[in-house]
């Protein structure tokens, strides 16, 4: 590993000051991911600045009926916390079907939405991959890509996001609040994630230097009847193969309203609008399910090894909404 200095921010403003004195930092908090990186040379900033410590862990009800929750705030805190577990049940669920205790226990609401791809081409520098080495080509096309993109890649690259808590703050419309050293600024989190195109190596609409201090859930009365199911090569600690987060509201057998986004199959979480809108008006049925995730994955490009995921992902978006659609008749 590189040898690296270490600051720990004394305040939001003191971190950004750390980060824009030397272009080769990177912030800190849980590491979960960042360390890893380090440790493979994929990652190798000269100085770390630490803001796990920064006031940005509360987790708050707003004014609206909506949540905002800090940048700081850790996975196993998020899953725990009342009003998240009763208003957004399909957050909760996401971020335990993540990881393992001890390192939800480090892992921070900020550092999960940066993650980068676990890619076995992107985390070894010996190979070439567009995402860490822009122009040196993806051979995960050719090669080992049975956990890899269906919707939303290019032929420079066809990684997939490894966030659960994502996809359920994808459905739910979350906003990413942030700092520069220029000011504050928000960006949509359907807008977060860039898509890839040919530039792979451009991962999030944040500005140079920005600090992530937090996530606000607008209200979404349809999130307290939702649910994430994820599926996984092995029964806990496993990254998804395919994963959903639905939110479902039947009235009179018709779907009123409905959330739905998708891990593991893009580069970022992705939000099936085109889905959402055959079903919106639809009798809530195994049918109308079944047609609304054709709508969906009629976009999908499969390579070689991974179109099972396209029935994979119909199998989830009509079992899923099957069970929401018969709690809500009961």
């Amino acid at each position: 590993m590189r040898e690296f200095l270490y600051d720990r921010a004394p305040d939001v403003s003191g971190a950004l000051a750390l980060l824009d004195a030397d272009p080769d930092a990177r912030f800190l908090a849980g590491g979960t991911n960042l360390v890893d990186l380090m440790k493979t040379g994929v990652e190798r900033p000269a100085r770390l600045v630490d803001v796990r410590e920064l006031p940005l862990d509360d987790i708050e009800v707003t004014a609206d009926g909506g949540l905002r929750i800090g940048a700081t705030v850790t996975n196993s805190d998020l899953a725990a916390h009342p009003e998240v577990r009763r208003r957004y049940p399909a957050l909760a669920q996401a971020v335990l079907a993540g990881a393992s205790g001890q390192l939800r226990n480090m892992a921070t609401v900020g550092g999960n939405l940066l993650q980068r791809t676990r890619c076995g081409y992107f985390t070894d520098v010996t190979k070439p991959c567009n995402k860490r080495v822009p122009g040196s080509g993806c051979p995960a096309i050719e090669g080992e890509h049975h956990n890899h993109a269906i919707l939303g890649a290019s032929e420079h690259c066809v990684a997939t996001h490894p966030s659960d808590m994502g996809v359920a703050l994808t459905a739910f419309d979350a906003v990413v609040s942030y700092e520069t050293a220029d000011g504050s600024g928000e960006v949509p989190l359907a807008d977060f994630y860039l898509p890839v195109g040919d530039t792979p190596h451009r991962e999030t609409a944040l500005p140079p230097g920005a600090l992530i201090t937090g996530v606000t859930l607008p209200p979404a009365p349809v999130a307290a009847r939702s649910r994430y199911r994820k599926v996984r090569e092995r029964a806990s600690y496993a990254f998804a193969i395919g994963s959903i987060a639905a939110a479902l509201d039947v009235q009179d057998g018709v779907v009123r309203e409905v959330r739905l986004a998708f891990g593991a199959v893009a580069s970022r979480p992705w939000r099936a609008s085109e889905a959402e809108r055959v079903l919106t008006g639809a009798p809530a049925d195994a049918a109308t399910f079944a047609a609304a995730a054709d709508a969906e994955l009629a976009a999908a490009k499969p390579l070689l090894h991974n179109a099972y995921k396209v029935t994979l992902m119909r199998n989830l978006v009509v079992a899923v909404l099957t069970e929401l659609a018969e709690e809500a008749s009961r």
